[in-house]
């Protein structure tokens, strides 16, 4: 796999983005992500997961650079399949932690709330949050009923619609996230949670995390056929192509 490596410890494997500078989501990671987790939760000498990232990101979100270019049947693809991820990661029945190494905005969330514990790295110029609102994708109702899951109904509605980024002091404040540390110290942190996690009955901790999740689930839309034709139309708005341009050109710029 081009976008994951994969750390075997004992009992647990550690799952790392690394796509460039910033691990942002392309067709092939989703693949490479999907295909991952599928394993995982089908080999019984994998006990439990961790999610990471590189220094500074566990993920900028969608790489919109390459998005931008794909036609239509492909871009169609694309949504099933990140949708599908979501779903999939939602439903990991093994413990299942987040080390969050820096930056985590729209799609790195979208991956990060999935994971039944979420450690960030403290610094004020991390963001997380769902701010599709604010970067002119649309969001769907799985994402927003997986935010409302941590977050609760109110207050993640608020934080929708303003397209909000939370500091890790804010996302630690209103329950994204159960812990902040210095960035060295994110893995350790990480690995000690997730051994706390594997001293408990694996039974015992896979059946308790079905029913504190099955509210969650219930809502999950499998078919979600009016959330994929409300994101495919508003993808190809000519002013919202516009805008994306616009981000592309500044990111070209930038590099």
């Amino acid at each position: 796999m081009n976008t994951l490596n994969l750390i075997k410890k004992e009992g647990y494997t550690i799952v790392q983005l690394k796509r460039g500078k910033v691990n942002a989501i392309n067709p092939e990671m989703v693949k490479d992500v999907r295909e991952t987790f599928k394993n995982l939760e089908a080999d019984d000498s994998v006990k439990g997961v961790i999610l990471t990232g590189t220094p500074h990101f566990l993920s900028a979100g969608l790489d919109v650079i390459e998005l931008y270019q794909l036609d239509r049947p492909s871009m169609h693809e694309f949504f099933i399949a990140f949708g599908s991820m979501h779903i999939e990661m939602a439903k990991f029945s093994k413990p299942f932690v987040c080390a969050i190494t820096g930056h985590s905005p729209a799609g790195g969330t979208v991956l990060a709330i999935t994971a039944d514990y979420r450690v960030m790295a403290d610094n004020p110029k991390y963001g997380i949050g769902l701010n599709e609102v604010a970067v002119s994708v649309q969001i769907s109702q799985n994402l927003i009923d997986g935010y409302s899951f941590w977050l609760g109904e109110g207050k993640a509605s608020e934080a929708v619609l303003d397209g909000k980024l939370f500091s890790p002091q804010g996302a630690l404040d209103a329950g994204l996230v159960g812990e902040i540390c210095p960035l060295e110290e994110v893995m350790e942190r990480a690995e000690n949670k997730m051994k706390h996690y594997l001293k408990a009955d694996p039974d015992i901790f896979k059946n308790s995390k079905a029913k504190l999740r099955r509210r969650w689930w219930d809502k999950l839309n499998t078919n979600g056929d009016a959330d994929l034709h409300q994101s495919e139309a508003v993808w190809w708005k000519p002013e919202v192509r516009a805008r994306m341009k616009g981000l592309i050109d500044s990111l070209t710029k930038k590099k």
